[in-house]
């Protein structure tokens, strides 16, 4: 048994010895590209920290007024005005100033059953943000608050307050759309059904000193980032895109095929084939595709031709430890529900950043995944599962909903303002 053991180790250094023979040999083509690695690690986290200290942002709270439309559709117009800060950034921007592309953090908050609409953005965009708020809601208000997050302890959980977390991912590839507004219409009247309204009145159940934090993080990003929903529809359609084969791999082929014709001429018996069959027909498209797909097909292509955002989705639920009411969580993952649909997609836990349903090493890693989960929320850090979603998810997700349904939950503009009198002396 000692033998067999001593046998192994005199193996395993000879194995090790010999390896650094042979990497003695060529470390100086192994080096050059370990080090360039970890150069280009250290120097992006660097210059990007950099560019992002640098930035200074405002929290702006939106009261909505007490008369909108029923519809997402403004918030929708809102979005697309919100693609102007994209830009395209070249290698200096990118690697000498670390510049990144500004985001948005679109929040719904509930703090103790007051619920409230925050969007955080750069002092620099706040115009943008400003004008095309007012451009769609003209009796809305615009109010610059002091950051919510910081009205709770640093370190949460604690002694006395508790925390309950997740970060949202999509459920199937990102091509497929959610539920948006536009699916919860009445058919014979028209109506929409606000989706939104479930998740703010379940929000507004929240009880003293229990917030709930609902955060979604959004990035510009080009058009043809989305292109993959082409390449789906052609996959449900049964169009397979051939592949265009290289010269080189052309040439390979065809000799390939000579050699076994060759062979098979020589060797193998003659055959006479029978009669090709006639073809059959090709089935209409709308023969083979089931009611789901045809609808899925239809969803992915309106969805295309809209603006995208690179997107973090994540939700918490922040309170004393006594009268932590966890029953809430319930109400509002309902409500997060109404945006799946089968054919279509929808949104589910990360396992990778849920705080709950942790086996092995719970209570430690429980924990840890709380308190990282706090401080990405409150420095609206994306790090994480991201996705796309288009202009009319987004604002399928993040509207004003019908303040006659979620009233008085949501705070709102108590009168309307009107316009300046025509004789007023200048």
């Amino acid at each position: 048994m000692f033998e067999i053991i001593r046998e192994s180790f005199l193996n395993l250094g000879e194995s090790i010895s010999g390896g650094w023979q042979i990497l003695s040999h060529i470390w100086f083509i192994v080096l050059p590209p370990v080090l360039y690695y970890l150069f280009k690690l250290i120097w992006m986290d660097f210059v990007q920290n950099k560019f992002l200290g640098s930035l200074q942002w405002v929290m702006l709270e939106i009261i909505p007024p007490r008369e909108i439309e029923r519809s997402p559709q403004p918030m929708e117009s809102i979005f697309n005005g919100l693609t102007g800060v994209y830009k395209g950034l070249n290698a200096k921007d990118l690697y000498v100033d670390g510049a990144l592309t500004l985001s948005f953090s679109l929040e719904l908050v509930s703090d103790a059953g007051q619920v409230h609409f925050y969007i955080r953005t750069t002092k620099q965009n706040r115009g943008l943000v400003e004008s095309h708020i007012y451009a769609q809601y003209p009796d809305a208000e615009i109010l610059e608050v002091p950051d919510y997050t910081n009205d709770v302890p640093k370190i949460i959980p604690n002694k006395t307050w508790e925390l309950w977390g997740t970060d949202f991912m999509l459920i199937k590839p990102d091509a497929y759309p959610i539920r948006s507004y536009s699916w919860f219409e009445e058919s014979v009247t028209g109506k929409m059904i606000d989706p939104l309204s479930s998740l703010v009145e379940a929000m507004g159940t929240a009880g003293p000193g229990q917030q709930l934090w609902f955060q979604i993080i959004i990035i510009p990003e080009e058009l043809n980032y989305y292109n993959s929903g082409r390449v789906l529809i052609d996959k449900l359609a049964g169009r397979v895109k051939k592949e265009n084969p290289g010269i080189l791999s052309g040439v390979g082929k065809d000799f390939v095929d000579v050699i076994k014709g060759v062979f098979q001429g020589i060797f193998s018996p003659v055959e006479f084939s029978p009669a090709k069959e006639n073809k059959k027909e090709e089935v209409p498209l709308e023969f083979r595709l089931t009611p789901g797909e045809k609808d899925a097909m239809k969803a992915i292509e309106e969805s295309m031709g809209k603006a995208v955002f690179l997107t973090k989705i994540r939700f918490l639920v922040v309170g004393k430890r006594q009268g932590f009411d966890r029953s809430i969580i319930g109400a509002f993952m309902g409500g997060v529900r109404q945006f799946s649909d089968s054919n279509l997609n929808g949104f589910k836990h990360d396992n990778t950043s849920k705080t709950y349903g942790i086996h092995w090493g719970g209570k430690m890693r429980t924990l840890y995944r709380q308190r990282k989960i706090f401080q990405r929320y409150k420095d609206r850090d994306p790090t994480g599962t991201k996705f796309f979603l288009n202009t009319e998810e987004l604002a399928t997700i993040f509207h004003f909903p019908d303040m006659a349904v979620v009233a008085p939950s949501v705070r709102k503009v108590e009168s309307k303002r009107g316009g300046a009198p025509s004789n007023l002396p200048i």
